[in-house]
């Protein structure tokens, strides 16, 4: 039997040998990375996206919520928003009128993440009780104005981080979890059809933070993790990822697939987004801010969106700034924060209408605003 010395001598070694095969990995991508996508762009004379502060004004605030927002999420078809907020509560909004649709008072008031389903007829709601629950907003409320929870899914060993309905798919759910792991559910039945991760070699070494499903090839997702990866999973295949991502150098707060389903995009607490080519592994983009000038640290990046042809990256940082991004060279076009009526506090949450007509941001000033575009809907 070999000792507990002999034992961390060899788990020492272990460590030492990955960090350096990790390394000389990093260096090789670096020799293949002669260029990126904005360096091309400006040698191919692409023209920058000319945007001004009146091409995207904010045209509703969304007020209802008493504690910090911390998720939303449209409808894919009409015009309805969904959110989470520390104040326990789910509120569902008519992003047209700002009128409440629903007011769902949760069980577990730490929730930290929602979902609209495909039809618009339920949303899905997670958090710290670890546990994911389903409201049918057709269901009957009860004496008090309660609607009762249509499904309870349970199964995760840590936080529930993040839910997604699969595209077109009522009753399949992909979530995130502190337990380190995703899990795919039968929302009708309430179990679990796959684990993504855990007890497998190649899985997420950290919390997992955020995922998104590719809506041009559904078996597909990605997921980003506080061990500062991301990583690719095919639902048919469970027991290990695809391919792994690296890069980012800390946690992975938002991961988003870019709309042709053959790049995806990320934002990190290391401040920066970045563009990754799905097929190739390699990393595109980086999009990156100057320090504040009061701060030498970076404000994180909470969340991220891309316009509908992708040529705009929207990233909501912790300080209250909403980038827009011009995705080819890599320029800031517009600051957000910066106009009239932007958030008073950190950007927790953004999302993208499905038709691009409209940008939605929450915040932990305990409103959301919805941004509409006034021009540029070709390039948006």
């Amino acid at each position: 039997m070999a000792s507990v010395a002999e034992l961390k001598e060899k788990h020492a070694a272990a460590t030492a040998s990955v960090n350096s095969l990790r390394e000389r990995l990093r260096q090789r991508r670096e020799t293949l990375l002669d260029t990126d996508v904005a360096r091309y762009s400006k040698a191919q004379g692409r023209a920058p996206v000319s945007f001004n502060s009146t091409d995207l004004v904010c045209c509703r605030t969304l007020q209802g919520h008493s504690g910090k927002v911390y998720s939303l999420d449209w409808t894919p078809e009409k015009n309805w928003i969904v959110s989470a907020s520390q104040d326990g509560r789910l509120i569902v909004w008519n992003a047209l009128t700002s009128q409440k649709t629903h007011a769902i008072k949760l069980h577990c008031p730490w929730v930290m993440t929602c979902a609209f389903a495909p039809n618009g007829q339920s949303v899905a709601c997670g958090g710290l009780d670890s546990a994911c629950s389903i409201f049918n907003l057709n269901s009957q409320v009860d004496r008090d104005g309660n609607m009762p929870v249509s499904r309870i899914l349970t199964g995760h060993k840590g936080y529930v981080s993040s839910c997604q309905y699969v595209p077109d798919q009522e009753t399949r759910l992909i979530t995130s979890s502190g337990d380190q792991t995703c899990v795919l559910w039968d929302v009708t039945t309430g179990q679990r059809i796959s684990i993504f991760g855990g007890e497998f070699p190649s899985g997420h070494t950290a919390d997992v933070q955020s995922v998104s499903i590719n809506s041009s090839n559904t078996n597909m997702f990605v997921s980003g993790s506080c061990d500062a990866t991301v990583r690719l999973w095919d639902i048919r295949i469970a027991s290990r990822a695809v391919r792994t991502y690296h890069g980012h150098e800390s946690d992975v707060n938002s991961v988003k697939f870019f709309p042709d389903g053959h790049r995806f995009g990320t934002g990190s607490d290391d401040g920066t987004c970045r563009l990754f080519d799905m097929r190739t592994g390699h990393q595109l983009q980086v999009y990156s801010r100057e320090p504040d000038r009061n701060d030498n640290e970076l404000p994180t990046v909470t969340s991220i969106a891309f316009s509908i042809s992708g040529r705009l990256l929207f990233a909501g940082y912790s300080n209250g700034d909403c980038y827009v991004w011009d995705t080819l060279l890599a320029e800031v076009v517009l600051n957000l924060g910066n106009l009239q009526n932007s958030h008073d506090g950190r950007i927790s949450c953004l999302g993208m209408s499905s038709d691009g007509s409209a940008l939605c941001t929450g915040s932990w000033d305990k409103n959301l605003k919805i941004w509409a575009f006034s021009g540029h809907r070709k390039i948006v």
